[in-house]
């Protein structure tokens, strides 16, 4: 029996199974990180340094929400660039569907860049001190951090996660030379389908390790815990645009496999 065809009672759990795990499972994950690494800039602008005046604290609420703006900022470019896919470049052909998403993509953290730096700029004080984790001579650091090394910190969690994005999608897209090689291999026989797959799967994180390692790295030397928070945010600052994007592969399925399963005409389901 075929994957959505009437006679197969799977067909139900596999609907619901992508709703459930891809839609609101995956939903749920997302924004619960996003919250928490929000809330988690929060507690560290809010953090005092013991015998300093030049706290995020003492420069204002401008300063200590700096982070939610970001957050944000971003859902509202992520609106904006969900235009693109609908007015701007509207998808014609199946063909189109994969491109179009991905300049969505790219276009929604390209526009985030500017915008951070504004935003860094305008909230932020000229210098403001954060208390460290990393110890100087048996005591917390003083962080000195400004709105330019926040900007940066920022950058680097939202170009990792374009990154990040983009490598996925070469690895995973039936276009790109690694999947067509595997589905090559699968004619060999099991073993080597479970061998190249496993393979394929550890080299496709070895770029997704040097991005994070660099982005934390960087961001850690300039402003400390607040800057990996902030290059967090930065990543998680595009979340609606990768949603939409990772909701439309189970949304189409479920719409595919309930028009096959009452039986209309397949120019439905390819429509």
């Amino acid at each position: 029996l075929d994957e959505d065809d009437p006679n197969n009672p799977a067909t139900i759990a596999d609907n619901v199974g992508d709703n459930v795990g891809d839609i609101a499972g995956m939903g749920a994950d997302l924004f619960g990180s996003f919250a928490e690494s929000t809330c988690a800039a929060l507690v560290i602008a809010a953090a005092s340094v013991e015998g300093s005046h030049d706290t995020l604290s003492d420069a204002g609420w401008d300063a200590l929400l700096f982070p939610v703006v970001i957050s944000a900022a971003g859902v509202i470019i992520c609106i904006l660039c969900s235009f693109v896919a609908t007015h701007i470049s509207p998808v014609r052909k199946e063909e189109d569907i994969e491109w179009v998403l991905k300049v969505q993509m790219v276009l929604t953290a390209v526009i985030m860049l500017p915008v951070i730096y504004i935003l860094a700029t305008v909230l932020l004080p000229a210098e403001f001190r954060l208390e460290g984790v990393r110890l100087v001579h048996g005591v917390p650091a003083k962080i000195v951090g400004t709105p330019f090394k926040a900007f940066v910190c920022a950058t680097m969690g939202c170009v990792g996660g374009l990154i990040i994005g983009l490598v996925t999608e070469y690895f995973t897209s039936h276009t790109y030379t690694p999947t067509r090689e595997l589905a090559t291999a699968c004619k060999s026989g099991t073993a080597v389908n479970i061998i190249f797959g496993m393979a394929l799967g550890y080299k496709s994180c070895i770029i997704p390790v040097f991005v994070l390692s660099s982005a934390i790295f960087v961001s850690f030397q300039l402003c400390d815990l607040y800057g990996i928070a902030l290059a967090a945010l930065g990543m998680l600052a595009t979340l609606a645009c990768g949603l939409t994007i990772d909701g439309f592969g189970p949304i189409s399925d479920n719409a595919g496999g309930i028009a096959e399963m009452a039986e209309f005409n397949p120019e439905v389901r390819r429509t």
